[in-house]
């Protein structure tokens, strides 16, 4: 999904802060400014871009909304670090584990090269017209308390993910989302969940140390960067007795 795409929706035909926005999103993307660090002041960008003080919030505000950007009260406004945390395991209530824990440890099974599927070459816009396309495959199970609780398979494009392919999967880190920036310049700006219910097969119910034919909750995931791409496609898999859904309807 390109960045124009991506904010077509509100910005196409809109005044010129619209426009702006998608600038300054082009500029973040670009690495202008990285994950973490401040943006130019407002007065600042009023001035380069020759508009009021105004048009730049109503710009900002739109990066904010979106994610791209977060407003620090007395510091400024800066890019995003993106998702960083265990967001999985809130559509789960396992023991031992609340929001103020220690994430998971996590340990990969195996990792493998392989030709991208059409499913994949579609969701992450890979180049078919040459060589086939290739995708890193992770089986990664994760853990509470030494407990297995998560097994998921994680599908990555190449090159963008290239490093890590070059890389011992003994030293990656528990949390992938930070070490995805860190390794390959990636940031997970946001990611869309999907939930559906099955049962694992005897492999998965091994490794999950439960019953072959368990009921599971099957979460399938696209995961975007800043750039609106989807760069990450993982498949979690989770024992059903533990599962949780919590929504405010007002």
């Amino acid at each position: 999904m390109s960045t124009l795409n991506y904010l077509s929706h509100r910005t196409l035909g809109q005044s010129q802060y619209g426009k702006l926005a998608m600038a300054l999103r082009e500029r973040i993307v670009q690495g202008e400014w990285k994950p973490g660090e401040p943006i130019s002041s407002e007065s600042l960008l009023a001035q380069s871009y020759g508009v009021a003080l105004g048009t730049i919030r109503q710009a900002l505000a739109l990066l904010v909304e979106d994610g791209v950007l977060q407003r620090r009260h007395g510091k400024g406004t800066f890019v995003s670090k993106g998702m960083s945390g265990t967001p999985m395991l809130r559509f789960f209530r396992f023991s031992g584990f609340d929001e103020s824990s220690e994430p998971p440890s996590s340990h990969i099974l195996s990792s493998r090269l392989r030709s991208s599927s059409a499913q994949e070459i579609s969701a992450f816009g890979q180049n078919s017209h040459n060589s086939p396309p290739q995708v890193i495959q992770l089986e990664r199970l994760r853990s509470i308390g030494q407990v297995p609780r998560l097994l998921e398979t994680i599908v990555l494009p190449l090159p963008l993910f290239g490093p890590l392919a070059e890389m011992s999967t003994d030293l990656w880190d528990d949390q992938l989302y930070p070490m995805y920036q860190v390794r390959c310049g990636v940031s997970i700006q946001h990611a869309q969940d999907s939930l559906s219910f099955s049962q694992l097969n005897g492999t998965q119910a091994k490794r999950l140390h439960l019953a072959s034919g368990h009921p599971c909750v099957l979460v399938e995931r696209q995961a975007f960067d800043l750039a609106g791409r989807c760069v990450e496609l993982r498949t979690t898999r989770g024992d059903a007795h533990s599962f949780r859904y919590t929504a405010q309807v007002r």
